[in-house]
């Protein structure tokens, strides 16, 4: 399947990709089938049935809010998150809904949406609405799986597998990480480079450009949000948000006079913290790729642009280390100018051409296997794009990668509570410093490594079919099984 960078890296809303934006575009993709179909005028009500990992976890991911707000027609990328609220309490207090804002419906919560944990056949997070007419007789239904990181996909086109082939003429296609660092290296180019040839297939320069400049805006604002915002994060654990007093902590510091060595890591886990929190506060935030898992590529990112000297200029390529480096082993020219939202483009599309490896072969998705699907991947993600920026060799970029993600196997997914909270908000921390961490060894080497990217992906994906599904996102084992609810 021909993935853009753009279906990687969604704008949408917390808590969940797979549960809370999953749901919103399947419920808006089930309403917009009514309305193509010429059904709309006859709908009197719907019912939406989650299944397995919905079903357990939904409410507390918000898949409930997600799917009523989908209906009426709201989209993750656009919906103000500051009017759900107000939004849910008139469809509560009313008892309908306003089917894709047009037709008013009847919507019973208890009646109309339905929590089931027996799994629908194709995978743990399945979705099957129907829409009845004043008989109650169904005249549509309609079978969705989310499939990680706000993917979805109907019954029909899952049976033959959730990758399907396509037609898209795209420059540069590639399955493994082989073929990648294969491509690259007869067309002498980086892997952002190719990411961008195969882009253009999609969007004008222009557009890709704009638009990963964008994804980083809202990375961005996100981490702004997260420590501006005080208070208790919804749900039952009443976990305090943390980013605030840490952001004040380190900003009385000035970063000339620290004098720890480690302090950046501080400021590092700030980053992921607040992305982290916002999401499970319900904000906007950015899949990248999922939203369980969304803090930790702003993180490293930020730590790019705000700590490593070779982001902070424009400059010949020549005249940057990492650049120069790069242009010696690679044979760029020396000439070529690169800029610092160069560079940030560079970073995004990296982590994209290793995002959909994962997804191409095995999963980003905590629901069929584990949290080495999600936070694994985006640390996995994170490490080989920050050593491209780096000035890393296309070894020591697949090296990176390896690693982070090698650190990652058997990672369970065990959401106290079916909150995206606790251990959410802090693996995203670790999974940053992970990602860092891993760059460095990479760059410290020669890039000649014994565990392949390839086969550490295939070795998740076997890991992930082994584990006992109550160690997915489910809410039933691990920390979800042994810390008390109060």
């Amino acid at each position: 399947m021909a993935i853009s960078v753009f279906e990687l890296f969604k704008i949408g809303i917390g808590p969940s990709s797979s549960h809370t934006v999953g749901p919103m575009r399947a419920a808006l993709k089930f309403a917009t089938s009514l309305q193509a179909g010429k059904l709309l005028a006859q709908t009197q009500t719907i019912k939406a049935e989650l299944f397995g990992s919905l079903g357990a976890t939904g409410k507390g991911h918000g898949s409930d809010k997600a799917v009523i707000l989908g209906l009426e027609g709201e989209a993750p990328e656009q919906i103000d998150p500051t009017s759900i609220e107000t939004r849910l309490t008139r469809i509560r207090t009313q008892g309908q809904l306003f089917l894709l804002g047009k037709k008013a419906i009847a919507f019973c919560e208890p009646e109309h949406l339905l929590f089931h944990w027996q799994n629908l056949p194709f995978h743990p997070n399945g979705m099957r609405f129907s829409a009845y007419n004043t008989a109650y007789e169904a005249i549509a239904t309609q079978v969705y799986y989310s499939v990680g990181g706000g993917f979805i996909i109907n019954e029909e086109d899952i049976r033959g597998g959730p990758i399907q082939p396509d037609d898209i003429p795209l420059p540069y296609r590639f399955r493994s990480a082989a073929q990648l660092i294969e491509l690259c290296e007869q067309n002498n180019l980086s892997i952002s480079q190719l990411m961008w040839e195969n882009e253009k297939c999609w969007h004008s320069e222009e557009e890709v450009r704009q638009g990963l400049l964008h994804i980083w805006e809202v990375m961005q604002a996100c981490v702004r949000n997260g420590w501006k915002h005080e208070g208790i994060l919804p749900g039952g654990l009443k976990v305090k948000r943390r980013a605030p007093a840490l952001y004040r902590q380190l900003s009385a510091q000035p970063e000339s006079s620290l004098d720890d060595p480690l302090a950046i890591i501080d400021w590092v886990n700030l980053y992921a913290i607040a992305v982290n929190e916002e999401n499970a506060a319900g904000g906007r935030v950015v899949t990248a790729p999922t939203n369980g898992a969304a803090g930790i590529i702003p993180a490293v990112l930020h730590y790019y642009d705000r700590f490593c000297s070779d982001a902070k200029k424009d400059v010949p390529l020549a005249q940057t280390k990492a650049e120069g480096r790069r242009q010696k082993a690679e044979g760029i020219d020396a000439d070529t100018q690169t800029t610092r939202s160069d560079r940030i483009v560079s970073f995004l599309l990296t982590a994209g051409a290793i995002g959909i490896l994962y997804k191409e072969n095995a999963s980003i998705s905590g629901a069929d296997v584990g949290c080495q699907g999600e936070v694994g991947v985006a640390c996995s993600m994170a490490a080989g794009a920050l050593t491209e920026v780096l000035g890393g060799t296309l070894k020591q970029v697949e090296n990176a990668a390896e690693i982070a993600m090698e650190h990652h196997l058997g990672l369970t997914c065990d959401p106290v509570g079916g909150l995206v909270q606790i251990p959410c908000i802090e693996r995203n921390a670790m999974g940053a410093i992970k990602a860092i961490n891993a760059s460095r060894i990479a760059l410290r080497g020669d890039g000649r490594h014994i565990v392949s990217l390839d086969k550490v992906i295939a070795t998740m994906r076997m890991t992930g079919a082994d584990m006992h599904s109550k160690y997915k996102e489910t809410a039933r084992g691990g920390l979800a099984a042994n810390v008390i609810q109060c």
